[in-house]
């Protein structure tokens, strides 16, 4: 069996970790920094940092913040918001990503991702999806959430693979900060229709969420979670313990 990440995610608005609910009502949490440092020592697989504003604010992500956040991680690091050209995805990359998440700029030039994934390699570009339910259609919306662009989900999510993405991050807009579980619905409808890995995010609020998730939709390489984590409700090795005994394979 494929070995399942765990991933914190750090929402980043104006240099301070932030955290809502189906992503409004945001609360300030703590530094980047600290948080990062923290789950690359405490056994996180990987780390993703999102400036969840740089889209919705029209400007440049956070490159000093960053790059402090980047020196103090060893492990994988995907970074995204406000990525809109390839200059964006190289400025990231010199800051120290491992891996660049586009979302609201792939809606607005669709040949970025190709253009990236030919320059970088498949592996550095990540496309990452919120999606919420709109008239019983899985639904794209931009803008950390704020704009309906109108196109499905699914078929946005095919041609972005066919475009070149190595990864998927599926934000469940509906679920996230809810806390009752992943929208694992909507996750085995991507997964049916993608032969890359696919990270589920919004919803975890405990251990068991994540045994249900690698357990319903086997596909699905990696969990994705915010508040659990930051608010200290579940750690990241008791989750590891949780799923090492219910024979998900896990890195300890």
């Amino acid at each position: 069996m494929i070995t399942k990440r765990i991933i914190p995610c750090l929402d980043v608005r104006n240099g301070t970790v932030v955290k809502g609910t189906n992503f409004k009502d945001l609360n300030e949490i703590s530094s980047p920094v600290e948080l990062a440092e923290y789950y690359s020592s405490h056994g996180a697989d990987e780390l993703v940092f999102y400036d969840i504003t740089a889209s919705s604010d029209g400007r440049k992500l956070f490159t000093d913040i960053l790059t402090e956040t980047a020196s103090k991680v060893f492990i994988p690091l995907t970074v995204g918001g406000g990525i809109n050209t390839l200059d964006d995805f190289d400025r990231v990359l010199k800051c120290g990503a491992d891996k660049v998440s586009v979302n609201s700029g792939a809606i607005r030039n669709p040949s970025l991702i190709k253009q990236a994934a030919q320059k970088y390699g498949d592996q550095c570009v990540v496309l990452s999806v919120d999606i919420k339910r709109v008239d019983g259609q899985f639904r794209v919306f931009a803008k950390g959430g704020r704009e309906d662009t109108g196109l499905d989900a699914l078929q946005w999510i095919k041609q972005g693979v066919e475009n070149g993405a190595g990864e998927i991050v599926v934000n469940s807009i509906d679920t996230d900060g809810v806390k009752q579980g992943f929208d694992i619905e909507m996750l085995k409808a991507v997964c049916e229709i993608v032969n890359v890995p696919v990270i589920a995010s919004g919803g975890a609020g405990c251990k068991e969420d994540f045994v249900d998730l690698f357990n319903e939709v086997p596909e699905i390489t990696a969990g994705l979670a915010a508040s659990i984590f930051h608010y200290g409700e579940v750690t990241i090795d008791d989750l590891k313990k949780t799923l090492t005994e219910n024979n998900i394979t896990v890195r300890v």
